[in-house]
């Protein structure tokens, strides 16, 4: 009984584990205005300019 148990526990954690891939936003530069499709900021000076986007290439969802 107790590894019915722990066999359930397991695989309802590996249920739980599912990762989905990260959102691609386009950022705009604050210094320049340069545009750029990244998954996380670029760095300081950057803020998110359109978005979400399920592509490398920052278009439709």
């Amino acid at each position: 009984m107790k590894k019915w148990v722990v066999a359930v526990a397991a695989a309802f954690c590996l249920l739980q584990a599912q990762a989905a891939m990260a959102p691609w936003w386009r950022w705009e530069s604050q210094v320049d205005g340069r545009l750029v499709c990244s998954q996380w900021s670029p760095g300081e000076g950057w803020k998110r300019f359109a978005g979400p986007f399920d592509n490398g290439a920052c278009r439709g969802l």
